[in-house]
Parts: structure tokens; sequence; C-alpha cells
């Protein structure tokens, strides 16, 4: 069977059932707001829960529960992303830091996310040329 014939019949199964595109789940949980912030700032080095969360916070300019951190950071761990490295100390001492997998995810994802701010400023000017289109039909009708 060849590469195309067997991304063909993955389309086909994926279009068919939703639930089967792993593909597109893994996406979403790299791309969710809170998983790009936490695989870029895992690149650096590891954290632990809580500085990771504040470096979130910096970046993001809003805070991340920690429900919500912590589900994330599970689900990114259960994909093999992310690893977490609970130590037996008192008090508990919990590490994330990225996978081999994870590190290649998360160079993808930084690569993103510099484009993106490197051509904001294009993207800023073509949305207003679409909204003063769109504006100006409007008037028209």
């Amino acid at each position: 069977m060849t590469v195309s014939a067997v991304e063909a019949a993955g389309a086909a199964r994926r279009s068919a059932d939703p639930a089967l595109c792993p593909y597109r789940l893994v996406l979403e949980h790299v791309t969710s707001r809170w998983g790009v912030l936490a695989l870029i700032e895992l690149l650096e080095r590891p954290h632990r829960f809580s500085e990771l969360r504040r470096a979130i916070g910096r970046v993001s300019g809003k805070a991340v529960s920690e429900k919500m951190l912590t589900q994330t950071l599970q689900t990114l761990e259960r994909d093999g992303l992310v690893h977490r490295d609970a130590k037996p100390v008192i008090p508990p001492r919990v590490d994330y830091s990225l996978t081999a997998l994870g590190r290649e995810a998360a160079e993808q994802v930084r690569t993103l996310a510099r484009w993106t701010e490197a051509r904001m400023a294009d993207v800023e000017r073509a949305r207003r040329v679409y909204d003063e289109a769109r504006a100006a039909r409007g008037a028209r009708a």
C-alpha cells in the first residue's frame, strides 16, 4: 500500500468518525491555550509546578488556575510530551520536564509563536482591510 493510499484511508476513517482522529486531539492538546505556554516554558528548563504556573502567568498576563494547569500537564504527560518527576520528600516535590517528543513539539510551537509575533502587523493590516471591505458591502446593501 502506498503512502498516499494509507493517508487516504486514514482520512476516510477520520471523516467518518471524528472520535477516531487522534491527530486532531494531539494538535488540540499541543495548541491549547495553556498547552502552548507550558511547552514553551518547559523548553527552557524543568520547572516545579508553582514556578511553571507563575511563569505562564507572567507570559500570558493572566493566571492559570491550579486545576487547569494540572489538567493540561496530565494531558501532555499522557501524550508522552511531558515527564512528571515526583520526589519522595517532605514537602512533596514534583518537577515537570519535556520528553524528547515533547521537546520536538515545543520547538515547533515556539516557531509558530515567533512567526505570529513577527507577522502580527501583517495580520492586523489584513483584518482592517477585511473589516473595511465588509463594512462597505454592508453599507451598500
